[in-house]
């Protein structure tokens, strides 16, 4: 993680999240970047969340100009830390709660058996949600590629 040189509008510096990759795949307006495995990811205290920690190669694809880029180009993924926080929020957090707060209301009325069904199944149309949502959370959800030098 590095100390962005940007300040955000409170005055408040922002914190980025850098890994470094190269570009393994690039068609029309998408580049794939192949993740390294991360030094960094080591002493890291969001590694239990961060899904680029697990696994030594991880592939992300990037939706930007693919001008200047070429297959196996050494570049670096950069996502604004409080950008990551969000995508944390919409993919463990809120389905989470959903299910528990389904799994309350809805054990007030049925079974617990199908309480605990409906809980599960409540994540079904939240994931058709979001897939219909997609293209507004890639532009929610900026990532910056930079080449390496």
């Amino acid at each position: 993680m590095k100390k962005s040189d940007n300040e955000s509008n409170k005055g408040v510096k922002n914190f980025e999240i850098e890994h470094e990759g190269y570009i393994s795949k690039i068609t029309n307006q998408v580049i794939t970047v192949s993740l390294k495995g991360n030094v960094n990811c080591e002493g890291c205290k969001a590694q239990s969340a961060c899904g680029t920690a697990e696994a030594s190669d991880k592939e992300i694809e990037i939706v930007t100009n693919t001008q200047g880029f070429k297959l196996n180009d050494t570049v670096d993924v950069v996502l604004e830390k409080n950008v990551g926080l969000k995508a944390v929020f919409w993919a463990y957090i809120f389905p989470f709660i959903l299910i528990i707060g389904s799994l309350i209301i809805t054990t007030n009325f049925f079974k617990e058996w199908i309480a605990g069904l409906v809980s599960l199944f409540i994540l079904v149309p939240y994931y058709v949600i979001l897939f219909i949502l997609k293209d507004t959370f890639q532009k929610a959800f900026r990532i910056s590629i930079f080449k390496n030098n």
